[in-house]
This record gives structure tokens, C-alpha cells and sequence, in this order.
């Protein structure tokens, strides 16, 4: 499998440090040299990705954003301007997006991330207010919160993780989607509202925090301005370490559930309410995947426990997907190995709330070899083929035995 790029370090122009006062500053026409061009490209690609939900879109964007910021002189904030210019190119691509997202078939969920993702330089270092609503959602890389994004508007998106997840002041989101201060604010409030309502209120107040320094993270150009968080304001969805380590062993315990195949052993990991959601395309073999979410924990775990009992020959690998703790769906080489899917998880109350599938092959080809699945579709039918005549021999043999 491919891994998407890492977090970059400081920036170097090849000139004289830059200034974090403004984008751009008139006079010396230096221009960005290639390896500050490279550090600058996974910070694109991360800002790209968490617009769109899209790999293949973020990958297009972050060419088309590059070429631009190699083309402007006298840069002195290269990421504020790499995210500038990312931003406003990835919101004309998601506003086109959107109408063939409506026509498409089944459900649609973020193209996934496998292995380690792109954290976002935390550019202003600033916790957002009001985040608390949205606290207990997994990394803002993470599938359940991208699915969230999908219900914004282009600008309201823009507007939100701009100034909740990167921590752009609103005045300068403001600059970057090309609004007023007051309409930045009323987006990403807006977005904000959007969210709370899908996550539903939260059980308990965060813990007490303060504001990022300089310090914790040096190198990041720091945006102080009215828009300092509250001090109980934590990171947006960011997971303790026992959070992980809790979800880890839900996969692990998801796992060896698999391998029993057994509807006793999905039950105990499932919280009433689960969604079990499959995003096939309209691009695999019929019966492949599910065409629309299925809910509740007796008829989730009955219908994982059918796919299991269904016998393909397949296997599942431990990985993370979208930084979560998740599972791969890999063909056996019987019948020619690659990536059949992607199960990602979504954890609450230590129980699983929500498991979203990725199956249709236009979304994994990034990761690398791709299974066949219409040979594993074949395999399948003849298995099932072989269990009928082995029950209808049983069956005769049965009557024989009475008669």
C-alpha cells in the first residue's frame, strides 16, 4: 500500500527566512525553490484531502496549487499562502463535486487514507471555540468526521476547518474564501450547528485547557486575535491515548469476531443504534456490497456474520485507515490477491456506533494492487454452489436413511 505524504517541517525559500506577517511581500522577485515547493506539497495535499474527501480531486488540486505558488514572487508565509490558494481552488472543485456526489450510486464515503496521514502544521496553534460539541469524533482525518464535512456547503467547510481545525482567525478565513469577517464567522458557526446536531450533545464538559504556544510548536506561525479559544475548548476531535488503545482492542476483538463468524461475538461489540454503511459505487458484482446503511446491533452483527459464513476466500489485515485503528479486506492469492475494501470504525461508549465500507474499486486505486472481483464474485458462486449440492446430497441421503 501507498502512504500518503507526512506532516512537513519548516519551510525553506532558499532566500532569507520568510516573514509570517504577510503572504506575499513587493520588491526582491525571488521565487520558491523545489525543495520548498516538496515540503510545501503535504500540506497541501492535507488541506486538499480534508476539503474534498477525495484523493484523486486533492491530488489535482494540489498540482494546480503548487504551480501557482511557484509562480508568485516574493513569498514570505509559504503555508499561509499554500493554504490560501489550496483552499480557494479546492472550493470551486468541491462546488462542481457536490452535483455528481448527489448522482451517485448508493452511498458515498470519503475515498480512505491507509497507514500513517497527513497531520495539518498546526498553523495558528489555536484550538477553535465551541469544539467541544464535536470533541468525542475520532482525528479530523478520520471517515465518521469527513462524512460530517459532507453535510456543509462548499463555503461553510471551507469556513470551519479553516478556523476550527487549522485556526485561522476569522478575519483572515475571511480573506481566503473571499467574504466579509461577519460572514466567515456565520459559516463556520453555521457549520458548527450543522455538526452538534448529527454528533448530539456531549455527556461531559472537556477538561480544562489553555491556548498553544510558540512553544509547543516552534516554527508555527502563530495568529493571535479575538478569536482566542475559550479555555475549555480542546483540539477538534482529538483522541486520548487510552481512546486509541480502547479502540484497538474493539478492532482486535472485531477481528477475532470475524474469524468465529459467529452473531453471539458481533453482538457483544456493537452499541444498539450501530450503522453498518457499504459505498460500493455501482462498480462491483451484485450482492458485493450493501446499496444502502443498514442499523441496529441484531441485524448488524447477523448481516457481518452472513458475509463471514459466506466463506470468500479473503482475509483481513490490521491497519490505520483515515488515522484510525481499521481493517483491510485483502483477496487470498487463490484467487489472485489484492485490496478488496476498507472497513473503517467509528468507536462510542466503548461499544462500535458506526462501520463504514469502501468496496468500489474507484477509490482504491491508490493504495495499490487491486483485487479482481469478478474472479473472487466466481469463487463465491461456486463455493455457494458446492454447500447447496453438499446440503441436497445430505438431504437425499436423509430420506434414504428413513424410507
Amino acid at each position: 500500500m501507498t502512504e500518503p505524504p507526512t506532516s512537513p517541517s519548516a519551510a525553506t525559500t532558499g532566500t532569507t527566512p520568510p516573514d509570517t506577517a504577510s503572504d506575499t511581500a513587493p520588491g526582491t522577485g525571488t521565487y520558491l525553490d523545489d525543495a520548498a515547493l516538496g515540503r510545501l506539497r503535504p500540506l497541501s495535499f492535507a488541506v486538499a484531502y480534508r476539503m474534498l474527501g477525495s484523493v484523486a480531486e486533492a491530488e489535482d488540486v494540489v498540482q494546480e496549487a503548487l504551480t501557482r505558488v511557484a509562480q508568485a514572487p516574493d513569498v514570505r508565509n509559504p503555508d499561509a499562502f499554500v493554504t490560501t490558494v489550496t483552499t480557494r481552488i479546492a472550493i470551486d472543485v468541491l462546488r462542481s463535486a457536490r452535483v455528481r456526489r448527489e448522482q451517485y450510486v448508493g452511498e458515498w464515503l470519503p475515498e480512505p487514507l491507509v497507514g500513517p496521514v497527513p497531520s495539518l502544521p498546526v498553523a495558528m496553534a489555536t484550538p477553535a471555540p465551541d469544539v467541544a460539541r464535536h470533541a468525542e469524533l475520532a482525528d479530523d482525518l478520520s471517515t465518521a468526521f469527513l462524512v460530517l464535512l459532507e453535510t456543509l456547503t462548499p463555503s461553510e467547510r471551507a469556513a470551519f476547518l479553516l478556523h476550527d481545525v487549522l485556526g485561522f482567525p476569522h478575519s483572515e478565513a475571511a480573506d481566503v474564501i473571499g467574504t466579509s469577517e461577519v460572514a466567515a464567522r456565520q459559516l463556520a458557526s453555521r457549520a458548527r450547528r450543522r455538526i452538534a446536531r448529527r454528533v448530539g450533545p456531549q455527556s461531559a464538559a472537556p477538561p480544562a485547557g489553555t491556548r498553544q504556544s510558540e512553544a509547543e510548536h516552534p516554527g508555527a506561525p502563530q495568529h493571535p486575535d479575538q478569536d482566542a479559544p475559550a479555555p475549555h475548548a480542546p483540539n477538534p476531535g482529538r483522541r486520548t491515548a487510552s481512546d486509541r488503545a480502547r479502540a484497538e482492542e474493539l478492532v482486535s476483538r472485531f477481528l477475532a469476531a470475524c474469524e468465529e463468524g459467529a452473531v453471539d461475538s458481533f453482538l457483544e461489540l456493537l452499541a444498539e443504534d450501530v450503522v453498518l454503511t457499504g459505498d460500493g459505487g455501482g462498480n462491483v458484482p451484485q450482492g458485493m456490497s450493501i446499496a444502502r446503511p443498514v442499523a441496529g446491533r441484531v441485524t448488524v452483527a447477523r448481516m457481518l456474520a452472513a458475509f463471514i459464513g459466506r466463506g470468500a476466500p479473503l482475509h483481513f489485515e490490521r491497519a490505520l485507515v483515515g488515522g484510525e485503528p481499521g481493517l483491510l479486506i485483502v483477496a487470498d492469492d487463490v484467487v489472485g490477491g489484492g485490496l478488496i475494501g476498507t472497513w473503517s470504525f467509528e468507536v462510542s461508549g466503548g461499544l462500535l456506533v458506526g462501520i463504514r465500507g469502501v468496496i468500489n474499486p474507484d477509490k482504491l486505486g491508490h493504495l495499490g494492487q487491486l483485487a479482481d472481483l469478478d474472479r473472487l464474485q466466481a469463487a463465491l458462486k461456486s463455493a455457494l454452489a458446492a454447500r447447496t449440492a453438499a446440503r441436497q446430497a445430505a438431504a437425499r441421503q436423509a430420506a434414504d436413511h428413513i424410507s
